[in-house]
């Protein structure tokens, strides 16, 4: 006959905790990333008030950074480098660490069709902050190469001459700067929806900045 006896003695904490949703690289480049994307987007609006492209589209001096061209362009490469460097850091740790893959990829055409059939009804579930839907894979991405294309039209238009292959390959100067031009402007459409939606789903800007 075996007799059970139960146990007063408290029951150990689980001493187990989940891996944060955003590690400390993610987080720090994160905002890394947006102070630089904010300063270059801010002079470059000052830039290119200097000689615009269209003349339907001009941006008040208040809104701009730098006041003047010669204080945009030194707020506006100092920016760039911080961009650079940060995203270097940003690309090579996502890929040796397997979460762009794991994170962005697969992008299926039905899967986002679906999910943005969902956001537009508000019906796009944000329980799980760990697990990208269709939509924001596609956006994550996007951005992503858009940040690259930018970076790069941004050097075939600072050095034409030095970098003339590149500028080539952007069909030239002027081309280049209408290709610079749009980059951004994905750049700051992309900025616009991730921070309405950070306010209303705060807890995604909370693990963006504690990782839980």
């Amino acid at each position: 006959m075996t007799v059970e006896l139960a146990s007063n003695s408290p029951a150990l904490p689980d001493t187990t905790a989940a891996p944060p949703i955003h590690p400390l690289w993610v987080r720090v480049t994160h905002w890394v990333n947006a102070l630089a994307v904010l300063t270059m987007i801010g002079s470059g609006w000052q830039i290119y008030d200097a000689s615009p492209l269209f003349r339907f589209i001009y941006f008040p001096s208040h809104l701009a950074l730098g006041e003047w061209l010669a204080g945009a362009l030194l707020w506006h490469f100092a920016a760039m480098w911080l961009l650079v460097v940060n995203g270097i850091v940003y690309v090579v740790l996502g890929l040796a660490t397997g979460r762009f893959r794991r994170k962005l990829l697969p992008i299926r055409r039905r899967e986002v069709m679906s999910d943005l059939a969902a956001a537009l009804r508000g019906r796009l579930a944000h329980d799980d902050l760990g697990v990208y839907n269709a939509v924001q894979r596609l956006l994550y991405l996007g951005v992503i190469l858009a940040g690259i294309v930018v970076v790069l039209s941004g050097l075939s238009i600072w050095k034409p001459v030095q970098l003339k292959w590149l500028t080539a390959l952007f069909g030239g100067y002027n081309s280049a700067r209408y290709v610079h031009f749009f980059a951004m402007a994905s750049i700051v459409g992309f900025l616009s929806v991730h921070v309405m939606l950070s306010l209303i789903v705060p807890k995604s800007l909370r693990a963006m900045i504690v990782g839980r």
